[in-house]
């Protein structure tokens, strides 16, 4: 059996110390996209990837909504500083990229006409507002392949550069040498 929203609301609200308009859009996300490619949660390295861009509550929603995690390598964060989600089913290959409506603001604040305060009333109205009315559905295609993302355990490489180990097929060859992507590409730090 399905669990309910509002069950998966309280999940993310017990574990986020607070419920939120944003953990509600995850949690509402989470289950549009899973429900458009016609999968289940909690999502599997054999069933799912969730890519998301952005982290937070909407981050929490998203996890609680599909089960998937970045441990086991089913929830990866591209921080893009925006709330959207692609979700791949694994088996098929197709991808959905999922973001709300440019006005969903808006939208919710008739489905609470009683609240007054903005913030309560898009808390409300994204519980009840149907997924049509909140979300943009868009087929994408990933430019790295699913299956290259989840990897598999015990892929290791050295850098020639840096000797740092690198897992999970993370390496990039260059002019015949394995590199980090830092020691390829610059990475978000650097050294003093």
């Amino acid at each position: 059996m399905l669990p309910k929203v509002s069950e998966l609301l309280s999940k993310s609200a017990s574990e986020h110390s607070h419920l939120c308009p944003r953990q509600v859009l995850g949690v509402r996300m989470g289950l549009a996209g899973l429900a458009a490619l016609g999968l289940k949660a909690p999502v599997s390295t054999r069933t799912a990837l969730v890519i998301i861009e952005t982290g937070g509550c909407f981050a929490d929603g998203i996890r609680v909504a599909t089960g998937a995690t970045v441990g086991h390598r089913t929830l990866r964060v591209e921080d893009l500083g925006k709330v959207a989600a692609t979700f791949t089913n694994l088996k098929t290959e197709s991808s959905l990229r999922l973001a709300p409506r440019l006005d969903v603001r808006i939208r919710a604040l008739a489905y609470a006409p009683k609240e007054k305060r903005r913030y309560f009333a898009q808390l409300q109205g994204y519980q009840e507002m149907p997924d049509e009315e909140m979300f943009i559905f868009q087929s994408v295609e990933l430019r790295t392949p699913a299956s290259t993302i989840i990897s598999h355990q015990n892929a290791r490489a050295v850098c020639s550069n840096c000797g740092e180990e690198i897992i999970n097929e993370c390496e990039i060859v260059q002019q015949g040498l394995v590199l980090c992507r830092t020691c390829a590409h610059g990475g978000y730090y650097h050294l003093k």
